[in-house]
């Protein structure tokens, strides 16, 4: 079994983290067209528990969010992807926590917003979303 507090699987769990991250990029710039809006249509649908078909992707203005949180969520996924291969056997404590500080920064923002715009439902979803992208990053690594 993999020491999950080593170095390596540090290593290796930012890759997850860049991959869960990253991952909502496209699914949101799917939704700046009508056409390919439905992926970022159901996820919002899903985030905003219950799956009743009320988020609309109809609005010019929805569809514009959706590219700018798209584009943002790509880049931070890639951004974390490259601490892992370029930075991170230099600093792997300061790269471990500049990804937790973020994870959690994007998590207690999105939370309270989601609380606060009547989407109650998806602060358990990030709940899920924070375990997996942290996982043992919460701990310092050993060598």
């Amino acid at each position: 079994m993999a020491n999950l507090t080593s170095q390596s699987f540090h290593k290796f769990w930012l890759k997850i983290t860049a991959i869960v991250v990253g991952s909502f990029g496209p699914i949101f710039f799917l939704g700046t067209m009508l056409a390919t809006s439905e992926p970022a249509r159901w996820t919002l649908d899903l985030l905003s528990f219950p799956l009743d078909g009320a988020q609309s992707y109809e609005a010019a203005t929805t569809r514009f969010l959706s590219a700018l949180t798209g584009g943002f969520l790509f880049g931070w996924g890639v951004t974390i992807w490259c601490l892992q291969v370029w930075v991170y056997d230099k600093a792997p404590e300061e790269v471990r926590k500049t990804v937790l500080i973020g994870v959690l920064s994007w998590f207690f923002l999105d939370t309270a917003g989601s609380i606060a715009s009547g989407n109650g439902s998806n602060a358990f979803f990030n709940i899920l979303v924070l375990l997996i992208a942290v996982g043992p990053l919460w701990r310092s690594a050993h060598n």
